[in-house]
């Protein structure tokens, strides 16, 4: 199982940016992929999750700001994040959930495998 992130950098508030997640090593269109991250001296957060066909949940600080999408062709999960504010500044993780949910789930006991992780910095 591999997930490689990209995507992330400096953006300034109200700016936007779109999270990328590739998978490869498992079956990728039957898998769900969720979104986890992590600030500086916090504890991880989950923030979103995609289904194999589509259905999406969405932790209350991502709800309407943020957007989960995935290519099951392509294999790739994207996060489009919209109006940025610096408590967004975090590293994004993407993670393959051990339960097969799209609700709230607890990282990183509710996962078995995630990526390197890509940094995003929101400041002016």
């Amino acid at each position: 199982v591999q997930l490689v992130e990209s995507g992330g950098g400096s953006v300034q508030p109200g700016g936007s940016l779109t999270l990328s997640c590739r998978g490869s090593g498992f079956a990728f269109e039957d898998t769900y992929i969720s979104w986890v991250r992590q600030a500086p001296g916090k504890r991880p957060e989950w923030v979103s999750t995609i289904t194999e066909i589509g259905v999406t949940g969405y932790s209350n600080s991502a709800l309407v700001r943020f957007t989960i999408s995935r290519d099951n062709v392509g294999k790739i999960v994207y996060l489009k994040m919209n109006r940025l504010t610096p408590e967004d500044t975090a590293t994004y993780f993407c993670a393959i959930p051990r339960f097969r949910s799209h609700s709230r789930l607890s990282p990183w006991a509710d996962f078995h495998s995630k990526g390197q992780g890509t940094q995003v910095t929101v400041s002016s």
